[in-house]
């Protein structure tokens, strides 16, 4: 836009800017537009949604204390609602990496709320009788509306997103547990033939490392639940009611179902951020669980004919453009790949949340972002593995019995009953003259063939206990 008529103007403590005149931001925000040209990328859904409902939380509380007056503390509150429920998204358009406490997309905040607030109380946009600082932002600071806005994203995404799409993942694992649990097959150590077991148990295993993410995921709820609000500044509290804190938690509990309290300690909360990397090293580990599934998963599904072929993968799409007929696991990929980013993601977070200084940590936007885009990633990707991969898998049975029947592996179980070096000699004999190990210790007479059957029997070695034995 270049005619005057496309904007208006609009003013904060530097002097007057040109606001396009469709935009409910303000001279901040527009300010911001051009200091900040660094990466495109804005937050999202989940945190534009938080800034919403801290906003929101805040006009209440300071209703409620008569700081404000009811009919502008109203407004916000309607302008806000339509900030939580997504209306307004496209009028969050500042960087993510813009200044470290956040305060651009703070005043982008206010200033959208205001304007529309100033709709809704009956004004024009731009004249301010919704003030963005003055009533919006009463009794809140940058320090403190941001790292509350991070808390309420991120345990919403945790507890909405994450930790049900984790779930429907466990579920699909312990449903595949079951149905291979009679499947015997060859384990592998060191990617080399190991003594059988079976498939439902290797699949129990993943079910099993999901499960215990869930935990380490859950586990950090307690402190995501603390907020920053109330702190204002530096942690003092300065212009702020002291019941506001509380009453404002208590209205943010009730607008996201998910339980938040005042933080134990309103420095802590704003100059450093242990509780966001701490959640986020969950998300890592989870992320680390879910590639090594994928990862054995590929492999156990390799060929079909001249890979392990003990799975059976779900025909998902055509996986090459020039072999015909080629499938690929191209859901475990992606998979792999949200493990990469995660990781990379989780880099950030650390190195951000180590950097706060006396006051104030300066990293919360991208500490904000990293951890909201690993947090959707991994609940995408759980979903989409679970659905789309997991549940078509199909066990390729006789290929299983036919490869454990041959495995060297089996001479372990003969150890208790001819010791280690008749066993290991067993075990090369057959693979030399390509006979089963059965086969050789009765031929050499180490074993009955009565013997060998109650000791090499494959299903048996997948339980506890030494075959053979009359204990």
């Amino acid at each position: 836009m270049s005619d005057d008529e496309d904007y208006r103007v609009e003013q904060d403590s530097l002097g007057e800017m040109q606001v396009p005149t469709d935009a409910y931001w303000g001279a901040q925000t527009q300010r911001a537009l051009g200091n900040f040209p660094i990466s495109g990328i804005t937050f999202g859904r989940r945190f534009v949604r938080a800034l919403g409902v801290v906003k929101k939380a805040a006009a209440k509380a300071n209703r409620d204390l008569e700081l404000i007056p009811e009919e502008k503390a109203d407004a916000i509150v309607a302008a806000a609602d339509e900030v939580v429920a997504g209306e307004h998204d496209d009028q969050f358009p500042v960087d993510v990496f813009q200044t470290g406490s956040g305060t651009s997309s703070n005043m982008n905040a206010n200033e959208v709320i205001a304007n529309r607030a100033t709709e809704i109380y009956g004004g024009e946009v731009g004249t301010r009788e919704v003030h963005p600082n003055d009533h919006v932002n009463f009794g809140q600071s940058s320090n403190d509306v941001i790292p509350t806005a991070m808390h309420v994203a991120a345990l919403e995404a945790v507890e909405k997103d994450l930790l049900p799409a984790l779930d429907t993942l466990r579920e699909a694992l312990d449903a595949k547990a079951d149905e291979f649990d009679g499947v015997v097959k060859t384990g592998r150590t060191h990617l080399q033939d190991a003594t059988p077991v079976r498939l439902g148990q290797e699949f129990g295993g993943y079910r099993t490392q999901v499960e215990k993410g869930l935990g380490r995921v859950d586990d950090t709820r307690e402190r995501l639940s603390e907020l920053a609000l109330g702190g204002t500044a530096v942690g003092t509290g300065l212009n702020t009611h002291p019941e506001f804190p509380e009453k404002a938690a208590a209205y943010i509990s009730e607008e996201t179902g998910v339980d938040f309290r005042e933080a134990d300690d309103h420095f802590e909360a704003q100059a450093a951020h242990d509780a966001m990397n701490e959640a986020h090293g969950a998300l890592r580990t989870v992320a680390g669980s879910l590639n090594k599934v994928a990862n054995d998963l590929r492999l156990l599904a390799s060929g079909p004919r001249n890979g392990l072929g003990e799975l059976e993968q779900p025909e998902n799409q055509p996986g090459s453009s020039i072999m015909p007929g080629k499938i690929n696991p191209v859901v475990a990929e992606a998979v792999n790949q949200v493990h990469k980013q995660v990781v990379g993601n989780d880099a950030a977070v650390n190195a951000g949340a180590a950097e706060g200084q006396i006051d104030l940590n300066l990293y919360k936007p991208v500490i904000a972002h990293n951890f909201l885009q690993s947090a959707e990633l991994l609940a995408n990707a759980s979903e989409v593995f679970a659905e789309k991969f997991v549940r078509k898998l199909e066990a390729n049975e006789a290929h299983c019995e036919s490869q454990v029947e041959q495995s060297m592996a089996l001479a372990t179980a003969l150890n208790p009953h001819i010791g280690y070096d008749k066993a290991s000699e067993a075990a090369k004999t057959a693979l030399k003259e390509g006979k089963t190990v059965k086969e050789v210790v009765v031929e050499k007479g180490y074993l009955s063939e009565e013997e060998a059957e109650a000791v090499v029997d494959p299903e048996a070695m997948t339980h506890r206990g030494i075959l053979g034995s009359d204990d």
